[in-house]
């Protein structure tokens, strides 16, 4: 087509865009349809012709000859003395073949074509976005920062598509520049409007998992499974791990020989403290290492309630808290309780083994007493007298003499 070669002219775009030449040339076709439908009423008789190599676009028109004045459809037949004036020796019953230029539908018509053609592609960009991001929805993915603002950065895949990271998903003490390579996890895709809206987020307990399956080959292949993950950004994280192979242990493959592999984890969330605990479907056993640095007494579990009562000494209680609350927050949220602690008073500090009085108390009651769990004077004490006589096969007078071994002890 004369002075128009519309492929060529969309060549860069479709470069930009990742929509293939074949489509944009079905594209182009249906539009050209829609305007010989505009045009003419049909498309019968029409042939579009487009060289996707070449970038040539041809459009050509059939219409059978019929004698002057028997003209029944003006788009499919012509009159023989019109069609003589284009081909001269043509003759009733014949087809005239004519090209259509561009310049036939009307300047006005061909701008809105290719507003049209420009608005289809757009739009079909949008859904390959969509759908491309959508499945990647929990993947790490890296991007060029393009431009900071105040609330959000815009990043750049290597493909020029636009992605966002919101300020409340970035770790506060995140600082980036235009021109610095981001590292984030896809967060969510939705539709604003017409336009696709990929959020990322370096704040999202997933960001962490997919770290540590880059940096661990025991956990991207499945030795070692990432049960749960919480976290404070920038502060403090706590990952619980388990392994279903008895030969590798879970803690020390995800931190590596001198914390190799946690160190570049470590380094990617500005320097956010990372626990990594042995999982356990013992609460009791998870909890107490959760806590961790602190070294846990006792806990008492209301699993009704999902409250854990835990017990330490005073100088292991700033321990279990952690600074600004984190370690304690962190742990009841991996752990599913809700966790109080409690300093041990110092009549627990003073408590005494119940061997301790195995020269005034016969060993058959002291075994008898630990059967019950009262393993202390104190486990002891803090019973009833008709307690301890429903849960052992002592006699009260047994009992009576025990306890008053024992109050002895403390007065």
């Amino acid at each position: 087509m004369k002075g128009v070669n519309l492929l060529e002219s969309f060549g860069e775009f479709k470069e930009f865009k990742n929509i293939d030449r074949e489509t944009v040339t079905n594209i182009l076709a249906d539009v050209f349809r829609n305007m010989i439908l505009k045009r003419w009423g049909a498309e019968d008789g029409f042939d579009i012709i487009i060289n996707a190599e070449r970038g040539d676009l041809e459009i050509w028109r059939t219409r059978e000859i019929v004698p002057d004045g028997e003209l029944e459809d003006e788009v499919a037949q012509i009159e023989v003395s019109m069609a003589r004036k284009s081909v001269p020796d043509l003759e009733v019953g014949e087809e005239l073949i004519e090209e259509i230029r561009i310049e036939d539908f009307g300047r006005r018509n061909v701008l809105a074509m290719r507003q049209n053609l420009t608005s289809r592609i757009i739009e079909m960009e949008k859904d390959h976005i969509y759908q491309k991001y959508r499945e990647r929805v929990g993947e790490i993915i890296s991007g060029e920062v393009y431009q900071v603002w105040k609330k959000e950065i815009l990043v750049l895949d290597d493909e020029n598509n636009e992605l966002i990271l919101p300020k409340e998903q970035q770790i506060p003490a995140d600082f980036y520049k235009k021109g610095d390579t981001l590292r984030a996890v896809v967060s969510k895709v939705e539709m604003r409007g017409n336009t696709p809206q990929i959020i990322l987020s370096r704040t999202a307990p997933e960001f962490l998992e997919k770290l540590f399956e880059q940096e661990v080959p025991e956990v991207f292949d499945g030795l070692i499974t990432i049960k749960n993950i919480v976290r404070e950004p920038g502060e403090r994280a706590k990952v619980a791990v388990e392994s279903y192979d008895d030969r590798i242990d879970p803690v020390g493959a995800c931190v590596g020989m001198k914390g190799s592999r946690i160190h570049g984890i470590v380094r990617e969330l500005r320097n956010e403290n990372i626990d990594v605990i042995q999982y356990t479907t013992n609460e009791q056993l998870l909890i107490s290492r959760a806590l961790a640095p602190a070294k846990v007494s006792s806990i008492t579990l209301d699993k009704e309630n999902k409250k854990a009562d835990v017990f330490l000494k005073p100088d292991q209680v700033s321990l279990a808290i952690g600074k600004g609350g984190h370690n304690i927050r962190l742990a009841g949220r991996l752990c599913g309780f809700e966790i109080d602690v409690y300093r041990e008073t110092e009549a627990d500090l003073d408590d005494v083994d119940l061997e301790e009085f195995a020269d005034e108390i016969d060993s058959w009651i002291i075994d008898e007493l630990k059967s019950v769990g009262c393993d202390t004077a104190r486990a002891v004490l803090d019973l009833s007298k008709e307690e301890l006589v429903r849960r052992t096969d002592l006699e009260e007078e047994t009992i009576d003499e025990v306890l008053q071994i024992l109050r002895s002890e403390f007065e």
